[in-house]
């Protein structure tokens, strides 16, 4: 499959807003579950939310439901992740991973395909 490419990480204050971006090729916005991973330093990568992007149907880890929000435009091959009323506790790098098919939960070890990750720093 193409690279997911990830982009929009940065460094904000607590209670910041930032706007992840995963491009993606043509045929993984079709029908495909785009999730959105993070990874603390001696942490294991975790999901944060995902969307089936035929329906649009979402997903989302009990640490950042109300916080985040994810959205795709498949016109424009892009998953976002809007992340607002951001915590120290967010700071990781942020993955977008994708599979084939409905969204079967937000473990890692089911999305084949993976972006280089994009770092988000919250400072308090």
């Amino acid at each position: 499959q193409a690279p997911l490419v990830e982009s929009g990480g940065g460094s904000v204050q607590a209670g910041g807003s930032l706007r992840l971006s995963c491009a993606a090729s043509v045929s993984t916005v079709v029908a495909h579950c785009i999730g959105w991973f993070r990874q603390a330093p001696g942490k294991e990568r975790e999901g944060v939310a995902a969307i089936y992007t035929g329906r649009g149907n979402t997903y989302y880890d009990d640490s950042v439901k109300g916080r985040f929000t994810i959205s795709r435009d498949n016109a424009k091959k892009t998953v976002y992740l809007q992340m607002d009323s951001l915590k120290p506790e967010d700071t990781a790098i942020y993955y977008c991973a994708a599979r084939y098919g409905i969204c079967g939960g937000l473990a890692a070890n089911i999305f084949p395909n993976w972006g280089q990750g994009t770092q988000v720093t919250v400072s308090s």
